[in-house]
Formats: structure tokens, sequence, C-alpha cells
């Protein structure tokens, strides 16, 4: 490539267009073995060598656990990395110093400079990204880094880390194509980033999978704790300015102590018990996170690391919210919420992607709302149609709607001030609406 015509425009579409996206294009895009990324590692000087990392896996709620952390590293004084995906808006969302994301210049950068090596080995674009990643983190001096993989964990591009401290959040239903069909199983191949005698936190305890854990981390000589066995959040409520109050127990869970996040989804108490967990450990190791970085990092999680999508709330009157909650699990635990805010009439704005089994997720959502089914500008997106017909089989019924920002006028348009409108089911469906609210009638 010659730096002389290229732009970060063109960075971006040689990264997008050139490179296989798992998020995009599915199985195309996915690669059974650490070859390449081994390759990239070798031809950039093994950079993920150069700072201390926390390696993050998990089926749900990995991402907020990364940005939580990353925002108390961040408090504490630490020169924070932070790695997670996928992205919302921006690509540059995927990798941050300190809460800023990455230059465009930067990426544009390396682009230019490593075109030759990526036109050879034929990356993912996932393998790409984490290159660029650790290889920044590298070049900015950052003292600790928080690494989120992407769906996997044996052969995740992120596993040639040795980190710190090895997370595994919790083990539902998803990407069975490629990580099996039990809990058992997936529980497996997320179990390939414990490492000899690294120590393992995870967050929920679970039969099948606590069998997996204990197993690996007693091969691999790994101490092992299970953070809701040392933390627990009794309940929380909601202040006037949006803050989410939770009240946490430890130890004898006689007393409580109240810790505030600017994160307002309820299945955020189980990410936080194992943040809580996370730090206490670290303060053993040397990373020293006092009682100030924690209160001050959660509190201000998302304005200090940029984490968006999280029963995001974009408009009032109707109350209108986004969740990118896009599995069984997942979205069981936003059901939860839904259920227990006041609202008239309930309109839910859907779109799934096509390789994962629509009976498994249709079965969570309540019958008594109103359905816009819609469907995002990827290919891997369930065919909108087949969606409405598939949701008719769970007693679901409403309309069919081209797009996602169609659908959300379509339902703003119906709804009264009382009612609540919920948009999910997929990351691209969020990030459509998001990235064009100033297009939309919402009431702010």
């Amino acid at each position: 490539m010659n730096g002389k015509y290229l732009n970060y425009q063109d960075a971006i579409t040689f990264l997008f267009d050139r490179l296989p996206m798992y998020q995009r294009l599915g199985k195309a895009a996915y690669k059974s073995s650490l070859d390449t990324t081994l390759a990239l590692d070798e031809y950039f000087g093994h950079p993920h060598r150069m700072f201390k990392s926390i390696h993050i896996a998990g089926t749900n709620g990995k991402g907020s656990v990364a940005h939580m952390l990353s925002s108390i590293l961040q408090s504490a004084g630490y020169r924070t990395g932070l790695y997670t995906s996928p992205h919302l808006l921006d690509f540059r969302e995927r990798i941050r110093i300190d809460g800023r994301m990455i230059p465009e210049e930067t990426v544009t950068g390396f682009v230019d400079q490593h075109g030759e090596i990526l036109e050879k080995l034929r990356p993912s674009f996932f393998e790409m990204t984490v290159a660029m990643a650790f290889d920044f983190f590298a070049q900015e001096q950052v003292e600790v880094a928080v690494v989120e993989t992407g769906m996997g964990g044996r052969l995740d591009s992120t596993n040639i880390l040795r980190p710190m401290l090895s997370v595994i959040t919790n083990i539902g239903f998803d990407h069975m194509p490629f990580l099996g069909d039990t809990i058992y199983k997936i529980a497996s191949e997320k179990a390939g980033i414990i490492k000899n005698g690294i120590p393992l936190i995870v967050g929920e305890t679970q039969e099948d999978a606590e069998l997996v854990f204990t197993r690996q981390a007693r091969e691999k000589g790994c101490p092992i704790v299970y953070a809701d066995q040392e933390f627990q959040v009794a309940y929380s409520t909601l202040d006037l300015r949006g803050k989410q109050i939770m009240h946490v127990s430890s130890g004898n869970r006689k007393k409580t102590e109240s810790l505030e996040t600017d994160l307002r989804g309820l299945y955020q108490q189980k990410n936080v018990v194992t943040v809580l967990a996370i730090a206490k450990h670290l303060n053993r190791t040397g990373i020293k996170i006092s009682e100030h970085a924690v209160r001050t990092g959660l509190a201000h999680a998302s304005e200090m690391t940029g984490l968006r999508g999280r029963w995001e709330i974009i408009g009032y009157n109707p109350l209108t919210i986004c969740d990118t909650a896009h599995n069984r699990e997942g979205l069981r635990e936003v059901m939860k919420q839904v259920l227990q805010t006041p609202w008239k009439k309930l309109h839910i704005i859907l779109g799934l992607v096509d390789d994962k089994d629509p009976s498994k997720i249709l079965v969570e959502l309540p019958e008594k709302a109103q359905y816009y089914f819609t469907q995002s500008n990827v290919p891997r997106s369930m065919n909108r149609e087949k969606l409405a017909a598939e949701g008719l089989r769970f007693g679901l019924y409403g309309q069919v709607c081209p797009t996602p920002l169609k659908a959300l006028e379509t339902a703003l348009s119906k709804a009264d001030p009382e009612d609540l409108i919920l948009i999910g089911g997929s990351t691209f469906v969020v990030a459509e609406v998001l990235e064009n609210l100033e297009d939309l009638p919402l009431n702010k």
C-alpha cells in the first residue's frame, strides 16, 4: 500500500471489504486454528509480552465486565488498554487506552505499513484487530490491558496472552455450531483460556460448567474463585440521576454496602460481583486498587469507557430502550427487567442473525407485546419475513418492517406516552438505531 494515497476511510474499507469478518459473514470468517495469529504475533515482535493483561471470556457479560474493570483501573491511575468486540458505531471502539479510541491516523498507519503482510497472510478481521490492538498497546506503553475474547476461548486470537488473571463470566447457549451444543462442551471451549498457574475467576457457579473449570484448574495448578460465592447483590434501586444503586454483601453476608453504577441494566448485578472479585484478587498481585477507585470506576463506567447499548435509554414518553442482548440467557435477563418496568403496552423491535436457532430466543419473549420484525443491513441478518413466521409459532404477533429505523418510526407512531419500546435481538439492529438517533422523532 502507498501511504501517499491512503486515508482513514481507505483503510477501513480495506479492513471491512478485504478481510473476512465474522460479525458480518458468520461461519465463512471462522478459523479453527491459531496459526495466522501466531504468524502475525511473530511478525510484530510479540507485543503482548510488553504489558500486563487480564483475559476475559464468557457467554454473557464479558463486555460489561471488561469496561467496568477498565474504568476501575483508570480510576486507580493505571494506563489501561481495553480491547473488546464487536463495535457499535465506530471500528475504533474496539481498541481504547484510558477510554480514548485508537486514533484514525494510527489505524491508517497500521494498514499502510503492514498491508503487505495482511495481503500475504489474509487474516480474518478479528485476527487483524487483535494484532493491531496488541501492537498499539505495546507502542503506547500501557501498564495493563483488559482483553475480551471473541466468541470462544481455546481458538480465540486473544488466547496467545499469558495474563495476570483469567476470567470466565458465565456459560450459556451461543455460537453452538462452533462451541458445542451443551453447557459442558461450551465450557470446555471457554476453559481454553486457562493457563498453567494463572489464577481463574469465574463469575457464576453453574453445575456442568463448574465440573469443567474445577478439573481444568486442578490440572493446570490454578487457584480458582467463584465470584458469586464471595459477593452477592441483595437488591438494587435507581436514583433520581438514573444511576443504579447496588446493595452488596460479602463474607458473613449480614452487612451490605451500597455501590453505584451508571449502567442501568439489572443484569449488571452479576457483572459487578465478578468485577469486585477481580479487583480483590488484583490487590494481592501488586495492582493496587483502592476502594475509592472501585467506587469511582463503577459510578462512571459508561462515561469513562464509552460503553453503550446496555439498557440504554434513548427516549422518553414512550420510554425507548436499546439493548444488545442477543442470546437466550441474555434476553431472559433483559425480559426480567422489562417485566419490572411500568408500561401500558409493550412494543418490541426485533431482528436476529441467521446462524442462531430462533426458537431458543423467541421462547424467552412475551406474547403480550406488539412486535416489529426487521433485519439489519449485514449479510448475517435473518430475513424479516422468516423471523415473523418463526414468531407466529411462539404466539408473537406484529408486522414486518424493512429496516430497524422504519420499525422504530412505526412503533413511535403507534405508541402512547405510557408505553415501552424495546429495540434488540441483534447488536446490528441496535447499532443502526444508535447511529441515526438525530434523525428519529424521539422525546429526549
